[in-house]
């Protein structure tokens, strides 16, 4: 790659996000997993009680997809549905005691990757960084072309 586009911050944040899934992918395939599968468990630890449609909508995916990899998780006993108290026809998507280990090993992943990045950084920095993005996502959002789901 030309010195130009190793420095270029877009193809830089396009390079680090796609080593970050990279590893993720490899990390998940440890537990018999896919990324996309400990995504929404983590997103479930967070949201829980969501319908397959506000995950989807959540994770800008078709609702067929997320219905399959809830299928695989259910499967494996670490994700449930439940009916929803007032429209019988949804499910809320609840996980199971049998996700913890699974969680615990994907926020242990997490603290190891967020140490590894930012490993030379110093506490300011690394706030200086975090901050930038949030400006730079937000700046996006705020571009009337960019669905709000984009978030």
């Amino acid at each position: 790659m030309p010195a130009a586009l190793d420095r270029d911050l877009l193809f830089l944040l396009s390079d680090v996000g796609r080593l970050v899934r990279i590893n993720a992918d490899r990390r998940a395939r440890e537990d018999g997993m896919t990324r996309a599968q400990w995504v929404i468990l983590a997103r479930l630890e967070r949201m829980g009680g969501l319908s397959q449609k506000e995950l989807a909508d959540a994770l800008e995916v078709e609702p067929i997809t997320v219905g399959r990899l809830v299928d695989r998780l259910q499967g494996r006993g670490l994700v449930e549905r439940r009916p929803d108290p007032f429209d019988r026809r949804i499910w809320r998507l609840h996980l199971t005691p049998d996700a913890a280990p699974i969680l615990a090993r994907i926020e242990a992943y997490r603290a190891e990757l967020h140490a590894r990045i930012t490993a030379g950084l110093d506490r300011e920095t690394v706030h200086q960084v975090v901050e930038a993005l949030l400006n730079m996502k937000s700046e996006l959002l705020s571009d009337d072309r960019v669905p709000d789901e984009a978030a």
